[in-house]
């Protein structure tokens, strides 16, 4: 009897350490890619590419990789002689791994083709999946302000709610996060250039799916 009462107890314990190794921070400590479990307050006004940056930095923080440099994968355009910022320019090299260890993408090439981003991956610092379409509410628009090569979109049309700026009047750029849409289009299975918004506020955002959240990559 006693013998059996130790095979279940070592087995619970086994079973125990199982879990925690499970539930261990050490994918998390690898991270180097997520999806903001919030966002910013204020709608697409982000305090421009600064403000966005601040919001990665800190959720990461907060999700115990703060010691790394987080920047928001959001483009510019150009304006009052100030030159476009490229989202691809300002996010380093990779590779970039999820809260749970995955590879997303080895390099640039790799994310803007062929990479591993998908309702199952793109998740939020807490290794959350993010709602896509068809959950509700749908938050899988994304904001990036991009093409889908990562580079700043040309022209007078707002496509960057006044480069961060607007919680009103202009549209932004959105990527589908989970790669769904209303029909199989290459923009709807897009991860950073699916359509442009409503609008810059949380309210017009909601009406095609956006949370008003972001992609943050880990520059370093």
């Amino acid at each position: 009897m006693s013998i059996r009462l130790w095979i279940a107890g070592s087995a619970a314990a086994l079973a125990g350490v199982l879990v925690a190794c499970a539930t261990s921070p050490a994918a998390k400590n690898d991270m180097s890619f997520f999806v903001t479990s919030r966002n910013g307050g204020n709608g697409a006004a982000l305090g421009g590419l600064e403000g966005a940056d601040r919001l990665c930095q800190t959720l990461a923080a907060d999700a115990g990789v703060g010691g790394r440099t987080w920047h928001a994968y959001l483009s510019t355009q150009a304006t009052n002689g100030a030159p476009a910022v490229n989202a691809r320019d300002r996010i380093g090299r990779g590779p970039w791994r999820n809260a749970n260890g995955v590879v997303i993408a080895n390099d640039l090439a790799q994310l803007h083709g062929a990479n591993n981003i998908s309702k199952q991956t793109a998740l939020t610092e807490k290794g959350e999946v993010v709602n896509g379409f068809g959950d509700k509410p749908n938050m899988h628009d994304i904001l990036t302000g991009s093409q889908p090569d990562g580079t700043a979109i040309a022209g007078d049309v707002d496509s960057t709610c006044g480069n961060w700026t607007k919680n009103g009047a202009g549209a932004a750029m959105v990527g589908h996060s989970d790669r769904t849409g209303l029909d199989d289009s290459a923009p709807a299975k897009s991860w950073n250039s699916s359509h442009l918004s409503r609008g810059c506020s949380l309210e017009a955002l909601k009406t095609t799916g956006s949370d008003a959240r972001l992609y943050c990559f880990a520059v370093n």
